[in-house]
């Protein structure tokens, strides 16, 4: 067995399957001013109102412009905000930039972060560990409410996006990760279908590349395994029927497990890392992003990994890997071209060439040597 280090997050809870009106008000139990963290599109959502009243009077501020891929103006914003309204506690309600920015202007009040090159300063490789977690934790930490799939709640890492230079940064720290995390199918109800499923299709990224790692763990492959079984599942019943909760929360589950792979060491590999890329350059969500490079990659990496794929591939439709993968998303409604975001064969070279050679295009099964085996991956995508 391969030598490794299995990593838990500083996280204590996640409440499933309770409604955020039950479930919030014991997690936020003790704290006097809290600041609620959404996006202008949930703003006057059904489960912000809930989580609006369930926190009460202890509400300090509401913060209601986190962007995509938490661009780093809207979290200095927050932190100031949260500096402002002397905050102990965060409730995080949205998707992974909601989380993400929330985690880093925790971050940026604890370490007193005020300008751009604060966050730009303090990001840390994506081979980096978040550290030990012994003693006291800082304030103020999260609670988060996700209203997607990403799994970003789950993590004590986080992206932000420097939006004039269109680079994605990442900071770490182990108190980052939210204290709890309340899966409520209810909060996924109002999510827009695309955003929902192709978010689903993020945490079949996370399990699949997991799977196909060249540096697989048993407790990697469990996990992985079992998520990817409930999302082939789980996605198809929502698309038919949007209305079925339970497969909502069977997804909710399923992104949860599709993480934790992470926590026992084993690297994802260069559907990720270009995700970041085109993340950052051009705006891609994240969810599209894996709904673009995970077949891609799997067919560049078919060569090394090919007994894993045939595995993977049985769940989704059988038959080449990347091909089940392409149907199963395209069978979603999914985009499966990057013609269909508006990228085409004359911008390659130019994200090709952001690649800085770091992780996660570095762990890549199978070697990726520099920006022309990136702009071949690309070209699979076309």
């Amino acid at each position: 067995m391969t030598p490794g280090i299995h990593r838990w997050p500083a996280q204590e809870r996640v409440r499933h399957g309770s409604p955020v009106a039950e479930a919030l008000p014991p997690e936020i139990a003790g704290a006097r001013r809290v600041v609620l963290v959404t996006t202008r599109s949930l703003a006057e959502s059904r489960i912000v109102a809930e989580a609006r009243r369930a926190i009460g009077p202890a509400l300090a501020g509401t913060f209601a412009r986190m962007r995509a891929h938490s661009a780093i103006e809207d979290v200095l914003a927050l932190t100031a905000l949260l500096v402002e309204t002397e905050a102990d506690l965060v409730v995080a309600v949205g998707g992974g930039s909601v989380v993400d920015g929330s985690k880093v202007a925790c971050q940026g009040v604890w370490r007193g972060f005020r300008a751009v090159a604060d966050v730009t300063g303090a990001a840390a490789g994506r081979a980096a560990h978040p550290g030990a977690w012994e003693g006291a934790p800082p304030s103020p930490r999260i609670v988060a409410v996700p209203t997607t799939l990403s799994a970003a709640e789950f993590a004590p890492h986080a992206g932000v996006t420097d939006t004039v230079a269109g680079r994605k940064y990442r900071l770490l720290e182990a108190w980052m990760v939210p204290r709890s995390v309340i899966l409520d199918p209810e909060a996924v109800m109002e999510t827009p279908a695309e955003l929902f499923l192709s978010s689903g299709i993020r945490a079949v990224d996370h399990g699949a590349e997991r799977w196909c790692s060249s540096a697989p763990q048993p407790f990697s492959d469990a996990v992985s395994w079992q998520a990817l079984r409930m999302l082939a599942q789980g996605l198809p019943a929502v698309a038919r029927d949007p209305n079925d909760r339970a497969a909502r929360a069977l997804c909710q589950q399923a992104a949860w497990m599709s993480v934790m792979g992470g926590w026992a060491g084993v690297p994802v590999g260069a559907s990720h890392g270009i995700g970041y890329i085109l993340g950052g350059a051009r705006g891609v969500p994240h969810g599209v992003t894996s709904c673009l490079m995970l077949p891609a990659v799997m067919q560049w990496n078919e060569a090394v990994n090919g007994v894993r794929q045939a595995e993977l591939a049985a769940l989704f439709g059988g038959g080449p890997c990347h091909a089940a993968l392409r149907g199963f998303i395209r069978g979603l409604g999914l985009p499966v071209t990057l013609g269909e975001v508006g990228i085409t064969e004359a911008d390659i070279p130019d994200l090709a060439g952001r690649w800085l050679g770091d992780p996660p295009i570095a762990t890549n099964p199978r070697p990726v040597t520099g920006a022309g085996d990136v702009a071949a991956i690309l070209r699979l995508a076309l």
